[in-house]
């Protein structure tokens, strides 16, 4: 279990004198605790133009006082030499800024720009940390990973809404952010990414995502910060992604159903941040669309958290076959009290009773994953998991989570089977479904519910109409409402 040290007015306090500092004022927000780490997202660093504009409005409109100037504290005397208008103002905000992200522990910054500053009309709108003169992020990890603008999903509904072999073109004028990351952090994942200009939208989303796991599983207590220009197209996209894949794991929201962690990614992550879901469909701009359908491209074990941590925490020397696959002397029967591991036996016509080191593997026995089967059981009968409990020496080299009563370490592991040692065990069913189940369970819902309130080729009449009713459908299915009330 995990807790947030942050204190609530301490952060109000942080907010309302960093706001400035990021484009429209959307300043840094945590929005997922995973392993004690905060995951936040933001807009990008706010330009000129728009911090002196937004600074006059505020003065004006504040009756002579302005937030942004309050709590005059001293420079920093390695910007002394940037003490002219305009970087005192930078300093000041942007300074701001960066106590809020030391104070939310966060060490990363993804910047999924495209572009190093956001120019309209031949003026500077926005900016960005890896591109900050005066380098204030410098103690930051800056990973510059451009990804494409929501205007890039126009292509994507024109294919039908076929991702496979769309490549954005990273040839146009505007685009000049290169791909950068630390060496350091890509040596675990196997990705050349040296050729990401080449990735179609499938491959690149979910190298992306991979980074991203990565990132947050390290060994460090360091959080992470994920955004684009304004937030609220990119920056939805892989938050909400990430928080499914972690949730498919079981990691964090582990008491939501899949209705439910769908309502709250489809409302928190992507409308409560602003997402202007009316505005994209009426260009046919369908990101919100491709979040959710793209859950299909992450369902495998090579997206897993778990299996991230499982691989770090192994002994030097052995492999994860070695560990989870037992000697054919080591198995035992199935009926022995000396068996050493949980054995999955699926059984099919002719092969009754028996099975292969390819299905034995180290299953979870916990209360969640016991409800889920029972939800799984009808789809998949044949399934059956015979538990034993491990000798203390004999117990592979896994990596446990702390606990607060230390008599539950390891009960959450392995099911202890018969009240006494000398019954001999039976069968006992438990939840197998895996990630991939539980995620196409979320994708299933959001298409039924997409298709019934949007629709996927034509854009509706009334837009505003559409997403009231998509918003009641995803109510309902969570509970929130009834079938006769409205939105």
């Amino acid at each position: 279990m995990f807790e947030s040290t942050v204190q609530v007015s301490k952060l109000q306090d942080l907010i309302n004198r960093s706001k400035m500092a990021r484009c429209r004022g959307r300043f840094v927000c945590p929005v997922i605790l995973y392993k004690g780490k905060h995951v936040c997202r933001s807009a990008t660093l706010a330009g000129w133009g728009e911090l002196y504009g937004r600074t006059g409005y505020n003065y004006i409109f504040s009756g002579g006082s302005d937030d942004a100037w309050a709590d005059t504290e001293d420079l920093s005397e390695e910007d002394s030499a940037f003490r002219n208008a305009d970087s005192q103002l930078f300093d000041k905000v942007r300074g701001h800024d960066i106590k809020l992200l030391r104070y939310l522990s966060i060490r990363y910054i993804c910047d999924l720009m495209v572009e190093n500053k956001k120019v309209k009309f031949g003026l500077n709108v926005t900016s960005s940390e890896k591109v900050d003169k005066a380098q204030r992020y410098a103690d930051f990890t800056l990973l510059s990973i451009p990804y494409p603008g929501c205007e890039f999903f126009k292509e994507y509904k024109d294919r039908d809404y076929r991702a496979e072999g769309l490549v954005f073109n990273w040839k146009q004028d505007y685009v000049d952010a290169p791909l950068s990351i630390p060496v350091s952090l890509t040596r675990s994942l196997n990705i050349d990414w040296s050729e990401y200009q080449s990735w179609d939208l499938v491959q690149q989303t979910q190298n992306y995502l991979k980074l991203l796991i990565s990132l947050i599983n390290g060994d460090d207590d360091s959080g992470l910060l994920v955004h684009c220009i304004s937030g609220w197209d990119r920056t939805p996209l892989f938050v909400a992604l990430l928080r499914l894949s972690l949730w498919a794991d079981g990691l964090i929201h582990a008491s939501l159903e899949p209705a439910e962690i769908l309502y709250l990614t489809v409302a928190y992550d992507w409308f409560l941040f602003g997402h202007m879901l009316v505005d994209r469909l009426s260009k046919g701009e369908e990101i919100f669309f491709f979040c959710f359908n793209f859950l299909k491209h992450i369902s495998s074990e090579e997206f897993s958290a778990v299996k991230l941590q499982r691989r770090k925490s192994l002994l030097p020397g052995f492999t994860v076959e070695e560990i989870c696959t037992p000697k054919q002397r080591d198995r035992g029967s199935t009926t022995s009290l000396s068996s050493d591991f949980s054995l999955v036996l699926e059984s099919s016509p002719g092969a009754a009773g028996s099975f292969t080191s390819e299905a034995v593997e180290l299953m979870p026995a916990g209360a969640q994953t016991q409800a889920a089967w029972k939800k799984s059981r009808t789809s998949c009968p044949q399934t059956v998991l015979w538990s034993w409990t491990p000798q203390p020496e004999d117990r592979p080299p896994y990596h446990e989570a702390k606990s607060s009563s230390s008599s539950s370490n390891h009960s959450d592991i392995f099911l202890r089977v018969g009240s006494s040692p000398l019954e001999v065990p039976k069968p006992r069913l438990v939840p197998v479904a895996g990630r991939e189940s539980r995620l196409e369970e979320v994708r299933s819902a959001f298409l039924a519910t997409y298709s019934s309130t949007i629709g996927l080729k034509a854009v509706p009449s009334s837009p505003s109409g559409a997403l009231g009713g998509l918003l009641e459908q995803f109510a309902r299915g969570v509970g929130l409402r009834g079938s006769s009330s409205t939105l």
